[in-house]
């Protein structure tokens, strides 16, 4: 589904300013490496997204939707779609992104106008694989070869890429149902404008009033919107925000604790590391000595 990007976190590929931006993440429980802009965030990107879960289960929310996989399982997540991944539960995924003319091979070629089928298609956000679907298994087989391809690289290994990818890509071609037909996108609307004021507002004091004037809903329609599309309250939601943007900063700045606090949105220093300690489980100079990149 297309949205206005501008209202969101674009979480730009770290590999977009190579010769091969293909980026492979490695991710365990609240910890992914490389670590990129869009973890445990609502965020969008320009890339198309697969993920194979190894081993638990991973959680997909868009904002109209919610998909859980298993170990085994995985998940296309479609361009331009604003999505958030998380754990649910202990679990352990690969992710996998590049950019959509890896599969196109040239500009205006047949295979470009096919794929745009799905890519520009608001129908098509997030496809499930489950490992009971006689296609989904061909897809998850080759996300599996593209695991392997990561412990042993050799010289032919962006080519062993790019041939697994078209493969990977052909069948989604040829399963896919690409059906026209818009879903009502009110709330999603309504979410749009919320997490924009957030993203731009959250190291100010922002109250329930504030978030639901920025859609010009009432407080209860903004709490129902909440509800429906993440599973959370705008607080909560807001928190995890703000500790996101502080665990961040812990590891790749210096800035003293005081100084995150307050970029952050706390107010007090003694607060913001009581709720870094509840979600993390170890105080912001502990998590910074133990994952400081």
């Amino acid at each position: 589904m297309a949205y206005d990007k501008e209202n969101y976190i674009n979480s730009l590929n770290l590999n977009a300013n190579t010769d091969f931006p293909y980026l492979v993440l490695n991710v365990e429980n609240d910890n992914s490496y490389p670590l990129n802009l869009g973890f445990r965030v609502m965020h969008w990107h320009e890339d198309l997204q697969f993920i194979y879960c190894t081993s638990g289960m991973v959680r997909v929310k868009t904002l109209e939707d919610e998909k859980i996989i298993s170990a085994g399982e995985g998940i296309f997540i479609n361009k331009n779609v604003v999505h958030l991944v998380e754990k649910a539960g202990a679990c352990k995924y690969k992710s996998f992104l590049f950019p959509d003319y890896f599969v196109s091979f040239y500009m205006g070629s047949p295979a470009a106008r096919l794929t745009q089928k799905i890519t520009e298609n608001r129908a098509v956000s997030v496809i499930v694989l489950y490992d009971k679907n006689q296609w989904s298994n061909k897809a998850l087989e080759i996300l599996k070869e593209l695991i392997l391809l990561e412990r042993d690289k050799n010289g032919l290994y962006c080519y062993e890429v790019l041939l697994r990818l078209s493969a990977l890509w052909l069948i989604m071609l040829q399963n896919v149902h690409m059906s026209d037909e818009l879903p009502d996108n009110t709330i999603s609307t309504r979410m749009m404008k919320f997490l924009q004021y957030i993203e731009l507002h959250y190291s100010e004091e922002i109250t329930l009033e504030d978030l639901a004037k920025s859609a010009n809903v009432s407080k209860s329609e903004c709490l129902r919107c909440f509800k429906a599309t993440l599973q959370t309250t705008p607080y909560k939601y807001l928190m995890d925000y703000r500790l996101s943007r502080a665990e961040r900063l812990l590891k790749e700045t210096d800035l003293p604790i005081s100084r995150i606090s307050a970029m952050t949105g706390f107010n007090q220093q003694s607060y913001f590391g009581k709720c870094f300690k509840e979600k993390m489980k170890c105080s912001p100079s502990k998590y910074r000595t133990k994952y400081k990149i």
